[in-house]
C-alpha cells in the first residue's frame, strides 16, 4: 500500500477577510474531494487573509497512480479557480506496510 500526500500553498489575492478566504477554501476543498476521491483539509495559516496551505492525501495499491490523482488535483486547483494562485505544491508519495 501506498500513500501519497501534497502540500498545496495557496495566495488568495482578493480575499479581504476571513470569510472570504474560507468561503474560497471550502470551495475547493470540496471540489478536489468529490472529483478525485481524496482526503483534503486546510492544514497551516488558518488566521492569515490571504495565505492557505492545504494537505492532500490519496491511498492506493500503486505508487504511480497515487502521485498521478494528487498532481491532477494540483492541476484542477490552478485550472478551475484563476482567483487562487499555487505558490508552492510538494508531492511525496511513501510506502506503508501495517
Amino acid at each position: 500500500m501506498f500513500v501519497g500526500v501534497c502540500r498545496l500553498t495557496l495566495h488568495v489575492p482578493a480575499s479581504a477577510s476571513l470569510k472570504d478566504k474560507r468561503q474560497v477554501i471550502r470551495s475547493v476543498l470540496a471540489r478536489a474531494r468529490q472529483r478525485f476521491e481524496i482526503a483534503a483539509a486546510e492544514v497551516a495559516h488558518q488566521d492569515t487573509w490571504q495565505l492557505a496551505t492545504l494537505g492532500l492525501a490519496c491511498v492506493s495499491n500503486d505508487a504511480h497512480h497515487a502521485e498521478e490523482v494528487l498532481e491532477a488535483a494540483c492541476r484542477y486547483v490552478e485550472e478551475s479557480r484563476p482567483d487562487v494562485m499555487v505558490t508552492e505544491a510538494h508531492i511525496e508519495v511513501l510506502p506503508f506496510d501495517a
